[in-house]
């Protein structure tokens, strides 16, 4: 595919790995509380995580629920872990609250750089194509973060929703940036590993999808759309 004018960019687990593989994270974190949680084989371990992750997953599978707890992530997995933990017959929210802090913080920490984030926006920007970075949550986790990794001078405009008032997948968000960078939506592609965020509701408004799956996932069942490309790299976005 020929380079548009313009490409917007979500920031967690596209150009940085932030949030993905959480089975694998909660796994290593919940054994350092294994003693606390009296659960001292795997299968007590899984239970907690498969607990924990259930009322995680119902806390972000409503829209508006999600749109609130997106501005207060160690908020959203506190509730998750005391909701979870209750479930299982242990009512401790001192003890849920430092699991689910001690998962913040382990997530901070292994925040890391894709490996070619770097170098495939730094060649997009010199072939002249404008570049947006478009993010959900907080104002000041999400500045953090691209300081942090040193991208703020790599784009045209920064969007955040903490800062902006909406997040993805409002259809505004995407009209706010393209007008930034005044290209029409035809003119530009969204990139980003959420399905629902950089592949459906771009292509509500013209503009192709390209979804990042670096996993090899693969398109969702329930999936109401395609992508307009499917690419596991970045760099494929300027091979």
């Amino acid at each position: 595919m020929a380079l548009p004018k313009a490409i917007l960019f979500d920031l967690d687990d596209t150009l940085i790995r932030a949030y993905a593989q959480p089975e694998e994270a909660w796994t290593r974190l919940l054994h350092v509380f294994a003693a606390h949680l009296d659960a001292h084989d795997p299968q007590s371990i899984d239970r907690v995580r498969v607990a924990v992750m259930e009322e995680a997953r119902g806390v972000w599978s409503d829209q508006a629920e999600a749109a609130k707890w997106r501005l207060n992530i160690p908020g959203a997995r506190r509730l998750s872990v005391r909701r979870g933990l209750a479930k299982l017959g242990r009512e401790d929210d001192d003890l849920a609250d430092r699991i689910a802090d001690a998962f913040t913080e382990l997530r901070r920490t292994e925040y890391r750089l894709y490996p070619d984030a770097h170098a495939t926006v730094d060649a997009l920007r010199d072939a002249g194509v404008r570049l947006a970075l478009v993010t959900n949550g907080a104002a000041e986790t999400q500045r953090a973060k691209i300081e942090r990794f040193e991208l703020a001078h790599r784009f045209h405009h920064i969007q955040i929703e903490g800062e902006f008032g909406q997040g993805k997948p409002e259809l505004a968000v995407y009209r706010h940036a393209l007008e930034r960078l005044d290209v029409a939506p035809g003119e530009a592609w969204m990139v980003g590993d959420n399905f629902e965020w950089e592949v459906v509701a771009p292509q509500q408004l013209g503009m192709c999808g390209i979804w990042y799956d670096p996993f090899g996932a693969g398109v969702p069942a329930h999936a109401t759309a395609q992508p307009t490309r499917i690419i596991k790299r970045l760099s494929e976005l300027v091979e």
